[in-house]
């Protein structure tokens, strides 16, 4: 077996991007990708497709791209995924589809994401949304709530077998989490607007500014003619440590933060008059993807010092290796085994971080080594932005105006984890919405489930 070495993504450098939002990653160009490519083992039996939430046929649309036939890969492509620039982007196949590459075993694995990601671009440059197919759609009505991953997965793959398919979304603007939570530079919300335009020209009908629960509930939707409902309406509420001071001026939720300037463009003021604080000492707690698009976001909005604060150490952090990396390239400092105990105001506003030097202990239930306080180890962090990233809890607008449909002590939606049926008749969920806070890619995978269900349930109600 070669051990030919694995070609990098060429990305902006680090000097340069952390002053702007345009895309760090700039993608393979033809040569790399076709370099990258002929790495592929085109195994008979691809165990990297067992690592795959919506089962791409990997081999296939990589042998495709070896072939130069970038149309067919692309069309292999979305057979199972409804969303390839996105998951190209933003998927964490190091985790998945990779770590099962039989390459990887004693070289490194083929960067399938990277080749996804290409034969999407290719798609973008060479064929307009106005060329791809169109569905005809007109078969029972499916009523999908929220617009993240999950929803737009169920709405493409239900409208692709002819469903009239409704997806109601709360903000002005589809695309969930996409939109409001992955910054620019990580995912260009041009690309996530033209694959929700994709998916509306196979016949999917999308309405904003829809609160379901408040606009109008589930059982009404239920009675309106929409003979199956799926949820998915992600896990956006933030959670705070409960710490003294978090009522203070400068301190904000990372939902909030990456909100204003994803979603409501705070980047591009004084084109976009949304109010944004970056400060110039920030400070994020917690160490997860969010925590470092907050973390890199203020960064690009002006900040002189930006600090992630983690109470375990770096093996410990849930983070993407790559985004690690990537922030600590542009200046982002690491704060590890330090807990912030106390928020100190001045005149209303937050402006010290008190903390706790930590230790590791035992392993904990998620297997992660449990954070111990050093007696004694009190010390101060000068701050005038702090953002918490630790943690979101599911919206509870929902299951409160929806009978039947039962949650667990934590809120989230109960659903079978492999049809995303739900303990209300005609309702499916999957996402966020049951499992918490998780990927991308992950939300996909079960809305591909519970599209298959609802297709499923639907054709049995038919035939009775």
């Amino acid at each position: 077996m070669a051990k030919t070495p694995r070609n990098d993504m060429p990305r902006q450098k680090p000097e340069v991007r952390k002053h702007n939002f345009d895309e760090v990653a700039l993608g393979y160009d033809e040569a790399l990708a076709l370099a990258e490519a002929s790495r592929c083992l085109d195994c008979k039996k691809p165990a990297c497709v067992e690592g795959c939430p919506v089962e791409i046929d990997i081999p296939g649309f990589i042998r495709e791209i070896k072939r130069k036939n970038y149309a067919e890969a692309i069309n292999i492509l979305r057979q199972k995924n409804s969303l390839p620039a996105v998951c190209g982007r933003v998927c964490p196949q190091e985790e998945q589809c990779e770590k099962l590459c039989v390459l990887g075993r004693k070289s490194e694995p083929v960067a399938i994401g990277r080749l996804e990601r290409f034969a999407a671009d290719w798609e973008r440059a060479n064929r307009p949304v106005s060329d791809r197919p169109q569905h005809t759609c007109d078969g029972p009505k499916v009523a999908i709530v929220g617009s993240g991953p999950a929803g737009l997965t169920v709405a493409g793959d239900l409208a692709r077998i002819g469903y009239r398919v409704t997806l109601f979304e709360a903000l002005h603007k589809p695309g969930g989490v996409l939109v409001y939570g992955i910054p620019e530079f990580r995912l260009p919300k041009a690309i996530v607007q033209e694959e929700v335009d994709y998916i509306g020209k196979s016949g999917v009908e999308v309405k904003t500014n829809t609160i379901i629960g408040r606009t109008i509930t589930v059982d009404e939707l239920l009675a309106d003619g929409y003979e199956a409902l799926f949820v998915g309406s992600g896990a956006g509420s933030p959670k705070f440590k409960g710490i003294p001071g978090e009522q203070l001026n400068g301190v904000c939720s990372a939902n909030e933060f990456l909100t204003r300037a994803n979603l409501m463009k705070a980047y591009h003021f004084p084109r976009y008059h949304t109010p944004i604080r970056a400060g110039k000492k920030v400070a994020v707690i917690g160490a997860g993807n969010v925590a470092m698009d907050s973390a890199r976001t203020a960064l690009r909005l002006g900040a002189e010092e930006v600090s992630i604060v983690y109470r375990r150490s770096r093996d410990e952090m849930p983070a993407r290796a790559e985004e690690i990396e990537n922030a600590e390239e542009e200046g982002v400092q690491l704060k590890l085994l330090t807990d912030p105990i106390r928020l100190i105001g001045e005149n209303g506003w937050v402006k010290a971080m008190e903390c706790l030097q930590m230790e590791l202990g035992e392993p904990d239930a998620s297997g992660r080594r449990s954070p111990v306080p050093v007696e004694g180890s009190e010390f101060l962090i000068e701050v005038d932005t702090v953002i918490v990233a630790i943690a979101t809890s599911a919206n509870p607008l929902i299951r409160q105006t929806t009978p039947g449909l039962e949650s667990n002590k934590r809120g989230y939606i109960i659903a079978d984890e492999e049809t995303g049926r739900t303990t209300k008749e005609g309702v499916w969920a999957g996402g966020d919405i049951v499992t918490g806070a998780a990927t991308v890619i992950l939300a996909m995978g079960a809305g591909r489930k519970a599209a298959r269900d609802i297709d499923r349930y639907l054709r049995e109600k038919q035939s009775r």
